[in-house]
């Protein structure tokens, strides 16, 4: 592995505790819980070639590039490189190469060109690549069938990464990234695509609240599916959904339109869901 992604398990826990999805991966028990930490690194790694205004255009793309190489190399039974840290764990949970690609193919979306005012087609597809494409590594780290993996993976990671989309619409305004469906803008009466512009009219929060019921249905498709209790270890996805959802509920009673603060769950509402939805333990 380079020094880069040359992760030990301390330090990819030490990444992960930042994230959101930190607590629903903390009911995982221990070896399922280091595999959804390898996922997540690599998908760290990735997403930050991108997101770093480090090197060229050109250059960031080679480091995909090597990325997929990588891949391709673990798959075909040479070396791993970078993918070092992931052996153990797709050979265990029998994780998928296509996948993995999907998610690099995901990321350099935003390489190509800086997403702007995206078609719903092509919101949904980065979406499958970015989010429906982890959720598929999950359900299988999950214990889950194929069948009802599949199910899920799909409304859930498109109800989690839409949400992150409306708590970071001003945070990927600064980086130049309009994630806000074209659809959905022109309902609220917005011709135009530059982010700062966007963000800054007031009927960005008519938008927001379009995509806000989009994640919705997903959320309710997400949880109709852990209703029948499939068999896997649905605490994780329970959990992050729940989660989710909650961060999604503030932010429907704050509103979209300027200024706004960035939605969080504070410890005491992530306790109250642990418990009330009997995830501890």
């Amino acid at each position: 592995m380079s020094e880069q992604a040359a992760l030990d398990t301390g330090a990819i826990e030490q990444k992960v505790s930042g994230s959101s999805f930190y607590a629903g991966m903390r009911v995982l028990p221990k070896r399922e819980r280091l595999a959804m930490y390898a996922i997540y690194a690599f998908c760290r790694e990735v997403d930050d070639i991108v997101d770093e205004p480090v090197g060229t255009v050109e250059s960031r793309r080679a480091a995909l590039n090597q990325w997929r190489a990588d891949v391709d190399s673990l798959y075909a039974g040479g070396p791993p490189g970078q993918m070092g840290i992931l052996v153990e764990d797709i050979r265990r949970y029998s994780l998928e190469q296509a996948d993995f690609i999907a998610v690099i193919d995901g990321m350099e979306m935003d390489l190509d060109q800086d997403i702007r005012a995206p078609s719903l087609a092509e919101l949904e597809l980065y979406c499958d690549r970015v989010a429906g494409a982890v959720g598929r590594l999950s359900v299988k780290v999950f214990g889950m069938e194929e069948a009802p993996g599949i199910a899920l993976a799909k409304p859930l990671g498109r109800a989690l990464q839409l949400t992150n989309i409306l708590r970071d619409i001003d945070e990927d305004a600064g980086i130049g990234r309009l994630y806000l469906p074209r659809e959905a803008l022109n309902e609220a009466g917005i011709t135009g695509a530059d982010p700062d512009t966007v963000i800054a009219d007031p009927r960005v929060d008519i938008a927001c609240k379009t995509v806000a019921k989009i994640a919705r249905d997903y959320y309710r498709q997400a949880d109709a599916v852990m209703a029948k209790r499939p068999a896997g270890k649905l605490a994780a996805p329970r959990l992050m959904s729940a989660v989710y959802a909650n961060i999604l509920t503030k932010m429907e009673a704050a509103g979209w339109a300027p200024p706004r603060e960035r939605a969080k769950i504070g410890k005491a509402a992530l306790l109250w869901i642990v418990l009330s939805r009997g995830l501890m333990g």
